[in-house]
């Protein structure tokens, strides 16, 4: 970088260099998959898996602070915690093996590949006209949702956030149009509420990735823990009027994929819309930690802050501030009453 923050000229040709590598070795390994055997793709897939955990170790460090911070009770043990982040990290690999298959499957392998529970909460809430917000986390083999609703005829869309090379955006926007997914750019971030906006206008499914509690400007409790939350999707749900339904696409024993679609979780009305959005993200927040409860070895174990789920007292200090101003807001009994989750 240079002395502004502008990248060099060797600086932009190594940065060009490293995603036109990345194309490379996403188009091959697409390209290949049909003539290797699944049993050998598995093996490699796992083989692969582990040499990224072992050099990784930044990264399966930071995994385990958090499931000792969120999970310690449940999981004492130092071995019981390095096995539980060994699942994880595996099973993000697999789901990522599931994502490049999907290049190759016809709309009836892929319905036939994940079954489907809970359809008539989509259908009836489709029915309504405004739009369905699909509440998922890092869990399980979540890039197979809208693969799977896309398959059914569900008119799908999610919210992305590009890698800053275009060309390497471009192919990917390019493989989920492939398998029926319409993509809306995270940024910028006005031209994104307008995408969101425009597609539950148009009664589409709108995936919500609302399990990364590092930047939120909303203070909720998550494993027992106080983490800044988005607002943004329930202030999506109580503006727009859209359904919110829980999904989560989860490995099953036999290794078998089940997409769960819950009952709606209805929004939390209050006097003024601060105090609305913090109830509301209180109870999808909920929901998110009883889905990982569920499954604890299926999500990921990064979306806490750096250092086991702790914050800067500046973000901790402006958050309260927040949470002050949205003091209307009911208690967690009063919620339980008036929201739902799955």
């Amino acid at each position: 970088m240079g002395i502004f923050g502008r990248r060099t000229a060797l600086g932009q040709f190594l940065y060009n260099c490293r995603y036109r590598a990345g194309e490379s070795a996403l188009r091959g390994f697409i390209g290949v998959l049909p003539y290797v055997p699944s049993q050998v793709i598995a093996r490699v897939t796992t083989f692969m898996a582990w040499l990224a955990f072992q050099v990784m170790r930044g990264y399966r460090e930071r995994m385990e602070k958090n499931l000792t911070a969120a999970m310690g009770v449940e999981f004492p043990s130092v071995a019981a915690r390095k096995k539980m982040v060994w699942q994880a990290w595996r099973n993000f690999a697999r789901t990522v093996l599931d994502t490049t298959l999907l290049m190759h499957l016809s709309k009836e392998k892929i319905i036939a590949t994940v079954a489907l529970e809970g359809e008539d909460h989509l259908r009836r809430a489709l029915e309504k006209g405004k739009g369905v917000l699909a509440l998922s986390a890092h869990l399980g083999s979540f890039t197979m949702i809208g693969a799977r609703l896309a398959a059914s005829g569900y008119p799908f869309s999610v919210v992305v956030k590009h890698p800053a090379h275009k060309r390497f955006a471009k192919l990917t926007d390019d493989y989920r149009t492939q398998v029926g997914i319409h993509t809306i750019s995270a940024k910028p971030r006005r031209e994104a509420v307008r995408g969101i906006l425009k597609a539950l206008r148009n009664n589409r499914i709108v995936l919500v990735i609302a399990d990364e509690f590092k930047s939120g400007d909303q203070l909720v409790d998550f494993f027992g823990m106080k983490m800044p939350a988005p607002r943004g999707p329930a202030t999506l749900a109580l503006r727009t009027g859209a359904v919110t339904l829980p999904m989560f696409a989860i490995r099953q024993r036999d290794d078998s994929l089940l997409l769960s679609i819950g009952a709606p979780i209805e929004a939390v009305v209050c006097d003024d819309l601060d105090a609305s959005v913090a109830a509301t993200t209180a109870v999808y927040t909920r929901c998110i930690e009883q889905a990982i409860r569920r499954n604890p070895a299926q999500w990921n174990w990064l979306g806490l802050p750096r250092h086991g789920g702790q914050f800067s007292r500046a973000q901790t200090a402006r958050l309260e501030q927040e949470a002050r101003k949205a003091s209307a807001a009911p208690s967690e009994s009063e919620i339980r009453k008036t929201g739902t989750s799955a």
